[in-house]
């Protein structure tokens, strides 16, 4: 029997893209494609796929809760994150909600079809740039836990949000400044106020004048 997945991207040309190499794989079938996260967990109670493969980065965090949600209807079903950058820390929350595995778009299809199979066959994925993300991270420097971990827990792209939101920019504007979608900084946002135990803007501001990220008149 074929490996059953389910493509979820917002973007149409990357499930084109992804579609049109799966299908010169003899032990892989498409069974549905989802351009959000609500359509990928539909399509996951409706086709009972092996291996949703979600891309992340555009959704942020409603990205783990699919996950928990489809795990939960349909706890056999092995879920990828294919991500744009590695964030630490979100790979551990969506290994922690029941994620299979983490690939980055940097990567080639090759290490797509090792992720699929390795998956299917009850592994725990991570193509080698995440890897060495979480082992640098959390086995040669396991972070304190708590509060106070500070801007160390960053990383450089949300520092550039944190910069961004702090100086004044809106959603949109900041997006447009690092060449982004709202969504993506969204979810940087969200992971910069968890990170640093922050609950608003103006205390994102506070803290980015008081270490030094932007200046006292921005």
């Amino acid at each position: 029997m074929p490996i059953k997945i389910v493509i979820s991207d917002e973007q149409k040309i990357s499930r084109e893209g992804l579609r049109a190499l799966f299908l010169a794989e003899p032990d892989i079938e498409i069974a549905g494609e989802a351009q959000d996260e609500m359509t990928a967990i539909q399509l996951t109670l409706d086709l009972s796929p092996d291996v949703v493969l979600m891309g992340l980065g555009l959704a942020g965090p409603s990205s783990i809760d699919a996950t928990r949600q489809m795990l939960a209807a349909k706890p056999e079903v092995r879920i990828i994150g294919l991500c744009n950058e590695i964030d630490g820390q979100f790979v551990r929350e969506m290994l922690a909600a029941g994620g299979a595995g983490f690939i980055t778009r940097s990567n080639g299809f090759a290490e797509v079809i090792a992720g699929v199979r390795s998956v299917f066959a009850r592994r725990i994925y991570l193509s080698p740039d995440v890897a060495q993300v979480m082992v640098d991270r959390y086995v040669l420097r396991p972070p304190a836990d708590g509060p106070g971990n500070g801007l160390g827990a960053l990383t450089p792209r949300e520092r550039e949000v944190l910069q961004l939101v702090a100086e004044g920019l809106s959603t949109k504007e900041a997006a447009a400044a690092l060449k982004i979608s709202t969504k993506t900084v969204d979810m940087h946002r969200q992971h910069i106020m968890g990170k640093l135990q922050l609950r608003s803007v103006a205390e994102l501001t506070k803290y980015a004048i008081r270490e030094g990220i932007t200046p006292l008149h921005a």
